[in-house]
């Protein structure tokens, strides 16, 4: 089954390549922030983003401290501004959730997670010991990567089962054998419903954190 990446997952894909980073006993916070020239510092509170450099909480565990750098991460290259400044800023619910998702991804990235065999992507149980060792997270952190792994696995299982359908009934219906102009409408269709799904998430994401 072709398992169909979001835009953030092709990104973080990129990302790592671009630094010579294939495998997850490359992921190293240390390592990884001294290839992107960022400073990174431990002291005894929370872990922020400070003047251009990644502060992270000392008293967190490593695995901790390592969802922690990602979140952090996401902050000081994909979004902009002081997040201590954004206390009663609207956008900094959505921000966070944004940050969370991104850490989600980029502390076990799809690309390396699809080189391995999970007994039952379906059962995110059987998946937690391997990605916690495998990827160095905790066990929390793995259920909610594995839950979003499996609804992605869902998602391209489901389009796969359209297509087959699609074919055995109209022929015609072969993306061999569609115009160009089809082709394209298709595909911006796909982003837009690809987007909608994301905001969605990161709307679920927000209402949760909120809660919590």
């Amino acid at each position: 089954m072709k398992y169909q990446t979001t835009l953030l997952e092709d990104w973080i894909k990129e990302f790592y390549l671009n630094i010579d980073i294939y495998y997850p006993d490359q992921l190293d916070l240390l390592k990884i922030a001294d290839r992107l020239g960022i400073l990174v510092h431990f002291e005894e509170f929370s872990s922020r983003i400070y003047n251009g450099e990644i502060i992270i909480d000392c008293r967190l565990s490593p695995e901790e401290q390592w969802q922690d750098f990602a979140h952090e991460l996401c902050h000081l290259l994909r979004q902009d501004g002081n997040q201590l400044l954004l206390m009663c800023d609207p956008l900094l619910d959505l921000q966070e959730a944004k940050a969370d998702n991104f850490s989600l991804h980029f502390c076990v990235p799809t690309f390396m997670l699809l080189k391995y065999k999970i007994t039952n992507y379906f059962n995110v149980q059987d998946g937690i010991p391997f990605v916690t060792k495998k990827f160095k997270v905790t066990q929390e952190f793995a259920n909610k990567r594995l839950i979003h792994f499996r609804n992605q696995l869902q998602l391209s299982k489901s389009d796969q089962e359209i297509r087959v359908y699609m074919n055995s009934m109209y022929p015609k219906s072969n993306p061999e054998n569609w115009s160009s102009e089809t082709k394209s409408l298709l595909d911006k269709l796909k982003r837009q419903i690809s987007k909608k799904n994301h905001q969605k998430e990161l709307q679920s994401n927000a209402k949760t954190t909120s809660i919590l």
